[in-house]
């Protein structure tokens, strides 16, 4: 156990793409739960495109000189509560630093299923996977033989989504990425059926020639032009399920193209966006459809893995680059990996 805590702030509003300028690592003592909190040490770290809006100046966002928040896994190793153990697992949301004093209020304890690494309450299992899932089943109502484009598909939630969609029956499924080198992986990897670059040309344009007969769901993380093309390529009763906007993120002065409001009416399109915050009850439920598969091996987490707490800004930043392929993850290198058996082995 190190005797020092580090945690990042952020230290000014970027405008436009974020840098390293706007973050700054804070040293400290280790901090000292209170009577009824205990001190968790910091395994593994989620940066998530959420993130970057937060940076701004909006309602709920980061406070500047304050420690960040985020998604994270950590082990207890000094407890003043009966109901945390040291050396339980858990999942809380005071990332962004190696050490943090929780109480049993602020975390959730893990369902241990042998064979399925921790990594995955991050990606496949975690809010990545339930946004994938509630999008698919709950915002989509995706039915058996539906087509698909999915747009930053070599993304997290893109991954996640081209997964579960197969595994619930999809018909063709398409979707745009930042190289062919992602693409590749897509198609090799993942199960799409087709994937083009969005440098390429018009998203219009490149998305008629993957999918020439159209498409009955479009589950879109980057809006833009992406978003007025599905509109346009969607069939009668087509569905938009809007998770991002990556594309706006750091050009906050760009225009956003305009689509042909007309095919909202016309084709009775339902456009629906949602924050996975508000399906915490979907849990359970995508724990028991993904962990058979993920034993299976029919379904695999798609995961970029970083080591070293000191890389988090740079994996954050190389995760709004596109650098990732799936879910970026900051793993402590200096922790052994914990047992993955448990309760529910």
């Amino acid at each position: 156990m190190t005797e020092t805590a580090l945690t990042v702030h952020q230290t000014a509003r970027p405008h436009g793409f974020p840098g390293t300028e706007h973050f700054a690592f804070a040293e400290s003592a280790l901090p000292d739960p209170a009577t009824g909190g205990a001190l968790v040490e910091n395994l593994y770290w989620s940066v998530d495109p959420y993130h970057r809006e937060m940076l701004d100046d909006v309602p709920g966002g980061f406070a500047l000189g304050a420690p960040l928040e985020g998604r994270t896994i950590g082990r207890v190793i000094a407890s003043r509560t009966s109901s945390l153990a040291e050396g339980e697992i858990l999942f809380h949301r005071q990332g962004w630093r190696t050490h943090a004093v929780v109480t049993p209020e602020e975390v959730r304890r893990l369902p241990r299923f042998d064979g399925v690494p921790l990594t995955a309450y991050l990606s496949i299992l975690g809010g990545t996977g339930l946004t994938a899932y509630v999008g698919l089943t709950r915002i989509a109502r995706l039915k058996e033989g539906e087509d698909l484009f999915v747009s930053a598909a070599a993304g997290g939630v893109g991954t996640a989504t081209g997964r579960f969609a197969k595994l619930l029956g999809a018909g063709r499924l398409v979707g745009s990425a930042g190289s062919a080198a992602k693409a590749d992986y897509l198609l090799r990897e993942v199960g799409y059926d087709a994937v083009f670059d969005y440098h390429d040309g018009p998203a219009a344009d490149l998305l008629g020639k993957v999918a020439p007969n159209g498409i009955d769901v479009f589950v879109d993380n980057v809006g833009g032009e992406q978003l007025a093309a599905a509109v346009g390529a969607l069939r009668e009763f087509g569905r938009v399920v809007r998770v991002g906007t990556v594309s706006q993120y750091n050009t906050p002065d760009a225009v956003p193209p305009r689509f042909n409001h007309a095919d909202i009416v016309e084709k009775s399109i339902r456009m629906e966006g949602f924050l996975v915050r508000n399906y915490h009850d979907v849990q359970e439920e995508l724990y028991e459809f993904a962990v058979p598969h993920l034993r299976s091996g029919r379904l695999a987490p798609d995961e970029t893995v970083v080591d070293g707490f000191e890389h988090i800004v740079d994996a954050f930043l190389g995760m709004l680059r596109g650098e990732n392929t799936g879910k970026i993850i900051v793993r402590d290198r200096t922790q052994a990996l914990p047992h993955q058996g448990g309760p529910h082995d």
